[in-house]
């Protein structure tokens, strides 16, 4: 380790500069040393000139990718353990098997959490530490067995003590002289004294000599009376035509001790367990509770969501205002799961207010950015897209940032304005460096929004190959607002077939004109 508060040297890899500043901004926070390489080929270098103690390493690099680098890493480490966490947008199950047979130790996938980052950089802290710990425990083994650390008894084969060594005063408290001419049985408790000379009739004078026998476990009896759990394994040897008996004791103390502790750790784990799982139940039912609500049934809407773990980082909103406004939200947390879901409830909440508000659409996007400025954690935010559609004048104003390019679809599905995204992620810079003024638009019959997530876009196939914007756009060309969600849907599961989307995806329809009737989605 680097430093007496255990704060690693961390190899950071990574082809993207900006990839690279940010981790390299977020380890010196956690006040970890950073060493930079932008390839395979430097990150070996750097390795062997900085010896690093854990190394961050990017797969898809030029020069020489992560698995490769990684290989070599290992080559150099030789008996010393230096843990590798691979960074990768890969998330094949095939990806991590070939990481983890270059000697990957971990994997985490872009983008990156940075609260399960911190996590396993903590993880492997304790793991470092407990090598080093392990290591001069066994320099100090090395030295006391040199002694000998078991009690070692040499009886004659009447069961007489001929001689001890040291270890033997030390586990049983007698000293040699008080326990050489006693017989063995007064190291057993009566109990057990019985059974011992039993299995002693395996070495009699008729059996042919043999080497060390297998284990067995018996109660052991100290001086003072008090009993402690032992292994003993017995051999015979002739010497000078006198059979001798040595068995060689092991306390077993601290073994059952840590059995029982491992028992008990099992125990609690399971409890835990138990419990985790039924509070993400319930966490379930109340997300759910919340992110269903009415006014998403909303005729002029069509969106879907779909998790990548059971609860989703990805929400679609929407909502009427007194005065007839309706406005739609989709927002992307940072990562996926628990933390991500979490972390995009108050944006929901804040939304469902400010709309009854019939607040603007920079009004909205300047509280949501206060809010979450103040409550999420460093390296957390929200992407957002926030649209307003004003139905009495068919004008409308939208807010893209860090989400997907929005669309604007002529009836035949065509997309006749593009809306980029221009401006930041909630929740990372204060109000005052914010851009909330959001893009004006007019419609006309039979045009609608289309609004998704990145997940939607990096979905993969399993060759790796990405959904990607265009073939959005070529699902959604020459179809009417009515079959277009569904084209758009069917496109995508064509493209998935079997394999798993690696992100929560997220994809919503707004209908720019005024619904006849309403309708359930």
């Amino acid at each position: 380790m680097t430093s007496q508060n255990n704060k690693m040297k961390v190899l950071a890899v990574d082809d993207n500069r900006t990839n690279l500043h940010i981790l390299q901004v977020f380890l010196k926070k956690l006040g970890h040393e950073v060493i930079l390489a932008e390839n395979g080929e430097e990150a070996v270098h750097k390795f062997v000139t900085e010896s690093p103690d854990l190394i961050l390493l990017d797969i898809m690099m030029p020069v020489m990718d992560g698995f490769e680098a990684a290989r070599q890493i290992k080559a150099l480490c030789r008996d010393q353990w230096k843990p590798i966490i691979f960074l990768s947008a890969l998330n094949r199950d095939e990806n991590l098997v070939e990481g983890l047979e270059a000697g990957a130790d971990d994997y985490l996938t872009k983008p990156i959490n940075f609260v399960v980052l911190e996590a396993k950089l903590r993880s492997m802290q304790r793991s470092l530490a407990m090598q080093q710990e392990s290591i001069n425990s066994l320099r100090r083994v090395q030295a006391i067995s040199d002694n000998v650390l078991d009690a070692i008894v040499t009886s004659d084969e009447r069961g007489n003590i001929v001689s001890v060594n040291q270890s033997t005063e030390r586990m049983f408290g007698w000293t040699a002289s008080e326990l050489i001419g006693q017989n063995v049985a007064i190291l057993i408790p009566p109990a057990q004294r019985e059974g011992h000379a039993q299995s002693l009739e395996n070495y009699g004078p008729e059996k042919p000599s043999r080497i060390l026998g297998a284990e067995r476990e018996l109660e052991a009896l100290h001086k003072d009376g008090h009993r402690f759990p032992a292994t003993i394994a017995v051999t015979q040897v002739v010497l000078d035509d006198q059979r001798m008996i040595i068995g060689v004791i092991r306390d077993i103390s601290e073994r059952r001790q840590t059995e029982q502790k491992l028992r008990e750790n099992a125990r609690q784990l399971q409890e835990y367990y138990d419990q985790t799982q039924a509070e993400q139940q319930l966490a379930l039912r109340l997300m759910e509770k919340q992110l269903h609500r009415a006014e998403l049934q909303d005729a002029r809407l069509r969106y879907k969501v779909i998790p990548a773990e059971h609860f989703s980082g990805d929400i679609v909103a929407a909502a009427r205002s007194p005065e007839g406004r309706f406005y739609a939200l989709l927002a992307d947390a940072t990562g996926h799961g628990l933390t991500a879901a979490i972390s995009v409830l108050p944006v929901l909440a804040l939304f469902y207010r400010m709309t009854k508000l019939n607040r603007t659409i920079r009004e909205i996007v300047l509280e949501l950015n206060q809010q979450l400025k103040e409550s999420m954690p460093i390296g957390r935010f929200v992407a957002v897209t926030l649209a307003c559609l004003d139905e009495g004048s068919n004008e409308g104003q939208i807010w893209v940032g860090g989400t997907p390019e929005a669309f604007l679809l002529d009836r035949w599905g065509r997309v006749s304005r593009t809306f980029p995204s221009e401006n930041l992620p909630l929740g990372i810079v204060g109000n005052h460096e914010l851009t909330a003024q959001p893009s004006r638009f007019t419609w006309t019959s039979e045009d609608q929004l289309m609004l998704c997530s990145d997940g939607l876009l990096e979905a993969s196939d399993i060759s790796g190959e990405q959904f990607g914007v265009a073939r959005l756009i070529a699902a959604a060309a020459n179809t009417s607002p009515d079959e277009r969600f569904t084209k758009i849907e069917a496109a995508l599961s064509c493209h998935l077939q079997d394999n798993l989307a690696a992100d929560d995806i997220s994809l919503m329809l707004i209908d720019c004109k005024h619904p006849a009737k309403s309708s359930v989605n």
